[in-house]
């Protein structure tokens, strides 16, 4: 069993006490990771990282222990993504820090489907529940998948919805992907699971801790086109979602709530701030130009080499245009032609925050 470089990332990702820049750090200084596995204490003292923590690396990076965890991952029922795989969602590249590593449980295919995140409170109303789950079986119906995180209330209602359309639905977990939090809904993780998939950055056997679920809602909304608060008070943790999401210039959308209902605060300040009211689903499709299955009636349509290079980099997830720049080495001057070439052939549409989808 060869080692390759996804599983030195692995184990480097899994050594307790190192984040996300100590990885980049380490990525950064070697032409390979594993060249980590003969690098004495002191060469990771050497940039910066203590003592303590370099002595871990130094053990997790030995080659046999990294050979022994591939071994061991292969008996797993969970699939392991890297940022170096071509499979790795490309909607999830895009964000600040995307995870260098994820767990999965279910459908994977379902990453690369257009996606939309609904979160909220986890003390609901009545009339929250309902909306909650109306809403994401409406959007699952047309072809989106529902994210959210699991957690009670609107998460569940959310995950319920989509589920209940037969839909897609992501569950992104703040906790080792093995780990079932709150354990009321083991049973809903089971149907994500064997209908959706489950997601997680944290490697498996990692405890609920509060402190990582703020990190685990720049997944959802970083996973999604647009993220849609459903009832959230003025310090709800929904509106961290809704922060990331506008940092990573998503859409962000919220439903109105009775002015008095302690519940629909942080969803009215959010519309007064410049967020879209949802009133229905409509009010979340028409923010899109592909607001479903994708048809077959433009593959008639005639492209140039050129065009279908250029769309061979456009998914249906979304790609940002500094990120198509990038992947085609293009100079501003041809690529925007290239794409306003594109969307008059109706192959892609542009989204708000400069984002391209195929719509075809």
């Amino acid at each position: 069993m060869q080692l390759e470089e996804r599983d030195w990332l692995i184990a480097l990702d899994a050594v307790k006490g190192v984040g996300w820049q100590t990885i980049h750090r380490l990525v950064q200084a070697t032409a390979s990771l594993k060249e980590l596995s003969e690098w004495p204490v002191e060469q990771f003292q050497s940039i910066g990282i203590r003592r303590r923590t370099a002595e871990a690396l130094q053990r997790a990076m030995a080659g046999s222990w990294v050979l022994l965890q591939k071994k061991r991952r292969a008996s797993w029922p969970y699939r392991v993504l890297t940022i170096f795989d071509a499979h790795y969602p490309e909607i999830l590249r895009q964000i600040h820090q995307p995870p260098w590593v994820l767990y999965a449980l279910g459908k994977l295919d379902l990453l690369q489907g257009p996606a939309i995140s609904m979160v909220g409170t986890r003390t609901p109303t009545s009339y929250g529940r309902m909306v909650a789950y109306k809403l994401a079986r409406e959007l699952a119906e047309h072809g989106w998948v529902v994210v959210s995180g699991l957690a009670r209330g609107i998460d569940s209602e959310a995950h319920k919805g989509a589920l209940q359309s037969q839909g897609g639905t992501i569950a992104v977990l703040g906790c080792g992907i093995d780990q079932i939090y709150p354990p009321e809904n083991k049973w809903l993780y089971e149907e994500i699971a064997q209908k959706g998939l489950v997601l997680s950055e944290y490697p498996p056997g990692t405890p609920v801790h509060a402190g990582l679920f703020p990190q685990r809602n720049r997944l959802i909304s970083g996973l999604s086109l647009g993220t849609v608060v459903v009832e959230a008070a003025s310090r709800s943790g929904a509106l961290i979602t809704a922060d990331f999401a506008l940092e990573q210039s998503r859409e962000v959308f919220a439903v109105p709530g009775p002015i008095y209902n302690v519940q629909s605060s942080g969803t009215n300040q959010l519309i007064k701030e410049g967020a879209k009211m949802v009133t229905g689903v409509h009010d979340i499709l028409e923010e899109y130009a592909f607001a479903g299955k994708p048809s077959s009636a433009s593959h008639a349509v005639r492209l140039t080499a050129e065009e279908n290079r250029l769309l061979s980099h456009i998914g249906y997830a979304g790609v940002h245009i500094d990120e198509l720049k990038k992947i085609t080495g293009q100079e501003w001057a041809t690529l925007y032609p290239m794409l306003m070439q594109l969307q008059m052939k109706k192959v892609i549409r542009q989204l708000p925050g400069s984002y391209y989808i195929r719509c075809d």
